[in-house]
């Protein structure tokens, strides 16, 4: 059998939320999660930080994509997710 390479995390999770939770300012923000739509993809680009393709994941028909925001400011993506 083939040995598996330990390919440990590079963050720590410190506390569990329902919310985006700002630790510099201590601020919280009511999240939500939606169905990511093409429409959507127009500002989730290498460009701003999005190194994965999900444009071809989206475009996969298999695949389900979730998108988390902000409560009250949808058209700023901070979480993606495919099932």
């Amino acid at each position: 059998m083939k040995k598996q390479k330990d390919i440990g995390q590079t963050f720590i999770i410190d506390r569990l939320t329902d919310s985006i939770f700002n630790t510099i300012s201590g601020d919280s923000f009511q999240t939500e999660v939606s169905i990511l739509t093409k429409t959507d993809l127009k500002n989730i680009t290498s460009k701003n930080g999005w190194i994965f393709d999900w444009k071809a994941e989206l475009n996969d028909l298999k695949k389900e994509i979730y998108k988390l925001t902000i409560v009250n400011n949808p058209d700023i993506v901070q979480g993606l997710l495919s099932i």
